[in-house]
């Protein structure tokens, strides 16, 4: 039997929440695991500021980045990549990468995890903390959900 379609409307969620990660960056659910029987999971990120999360390492998961608004650097092992909208890179699972919202007004940026692994209940998780937590907690957090942290985030100014 084959799987109902799922449509998701621009600018929303595909269970029709609102999400803030660590209690900063809105994210949208665009197709999720429960969707693929586990094999990928995207998410639409916003950034309304410069920044991004730490250098990190997914030992399960290939993480493909699309932008669809704004400028983002994005560092996988020891190559930088400028991307601008239209332009998408593939971080290969056991690489580490860190990537950043860089220009000077919004982004938006299409994130996709495969296989999904831990990484929906990840973003489900990050969105029940108002803020970023202390170092050791956001180690334990990547940890659980099988990734690893191996650095600061991307210096940006």
């Amino acid at each position: 039997m084959n799987k109902p379609t799922v449509y998701v409307p621009a600018g929303e969620d595909r269970f029709q929440f609102s999400h803030q990660a660590f209690g900063l960056k809105p994210i949208d659910f665009k197709v999720s695991t429960q969707d693929t029987n586990g094999r990928l999971f995207i998410l639409e990120q916003s950034n309304s500021r410069r920044g991004g999360p730490p250098r990190h390492v997914h030992h399960e998961q290939e993480e493909w980045f699309y932008v669809l608004e704004g400028e983002y650097v994005i560092e996988v092992g020891n190559t930088t990549y400028q991307l601008g909208v239209g332009d998408s890179v593939l971080a290969p699972r056991a690489f580490p990468h860190v990537w950043a919202c860089v220009g000077n007004g919004h982004g938006r940026i299409l994130i996709t995890f495969q296989p999904a692994g831990q990484m929906e209940a990840f973003f489900e998780e990050s969105t029940q903390l108002d803020s970023l937590p202390a170092p050791e907690a956001l180690a334990d957090l990547f940890q659980r959900h099988g990734m690893s942290l191996v650095g600061p985030p991307l210096q940006v100014a």
